[in-house]
This record gives C-alpha cells, structure tokens and sequence, in this order.
C-alpha cells in the first residue's frame, strides 16, 4: 500500500514540474511585445535625454562634436540612472508598463536585484553594440535575450 502511494506521489511531482514548466513558458513575454517596449523606452526616455544633453548641457551639435566623450558619458549615465531605478522599483520601465509586461527574477519569478539590472543594463549595451547578439531569442528555445541569460532575468506577462 506504501508503494503504491509513493508511485502516486511520484507522479503528482512529475505533473507539477511539468505544469511549473508550461506556465513559465507561456509566462514569458513574447519577441514582438518587448521589442516594441524597447523601442517605446528608446522615444520616451534615451530620445528627450539625447536631446537635452545634445542642446541644454553641450549648447549646440557642434560643441556635442567636440566633446563627444563627456556628451556620451552625460547620456549613458542619466539614461542608466532612470532605467535601474524604474527595473528596481517595479521591474517596468514606461515601455514594458505600456505592453503589460514586466522584468522578473528568473527563478523566483519576484523582484530583480541591484546585481541583476546592472548586468542586464550592460549586457543590453553590449548586445544593441555588436547587433549580432540581438538575434539569440531567435535561436534560443526559451526564447531569452542574450541579457536574460547573462543577468538570470526575463520578461514575462504581467495580466
């Protein structure tokens, strides 16, 4: 009689896992939807920063020319600052909130940590910069980012 409750519980663990499994894939957010959160955040917070460093801080293209490094600096500096603090805050930046979709823990599926976004802003960088990593959820069959791998994060539904 033992045995065969063990056999029994055997097979509930094995239809929870599998369940966990299928809801963490159908969890995930999908290719389209966080490629148009990427392209909203890059309009509405990497554009206007652009912008007010380009002619507020610099003055004019020309002194931005002239000081390329400071005026890059100034960019990725303010631009970093606002999107770890949205990810930290609630894990959405204006694009993710926009696509109801949100930036979680890959484990524990909670909040990400201060290590977490500062890996995942990198990664990011680097992979927007050599282009060719932007194509690893095609070939990736979770589908994940070559910064959700690095930084154990994933974006995932947020209904």
């Amino acid at each position: 009689m033992a045995k065969w409750r063990d056999v029994k519980q055997n097979r509930n663990q094995k239809k929870t896992i599998e369940s966990i499994k299928n809801s963490s894939k159908d969890d995930l957010a999908s290719i389209p939807s966080r490629l148009k959160a990427f392209l909203t955040d890059t309009f509405l917070i990497t554009t206007p920063i652009f912008y007010i460093v380009i002619y507020l801080i610099m003055g004019s293209g020309a002194e931005f020319a002239e000081n390329r490094g400071l005026g890059w600096g100034i960019i990725f500096g303010v631009h970093a600052t606002i999107i770890l603090i949205f990810w930290l805050k609630n894990g959405q930046t204006p694009g993710l909130k926009a696509y109801d979709i949100k930036l979680v823990d890959n484990i524990t599926k909670q909040r990400v940590s201060v290590i977490q976004v500062l890996v995942r802003y990198l990664t990011t960088l680097f992979a927007v910069v050599s282009i060719f990593l932007l194509f690893i959820p095609f070939f990736n069959k979770d589908k994940k980012t070559f910064q959700d791998i690095l930084s154990n994060t994933i974006i995932i539904n947020d209904k």
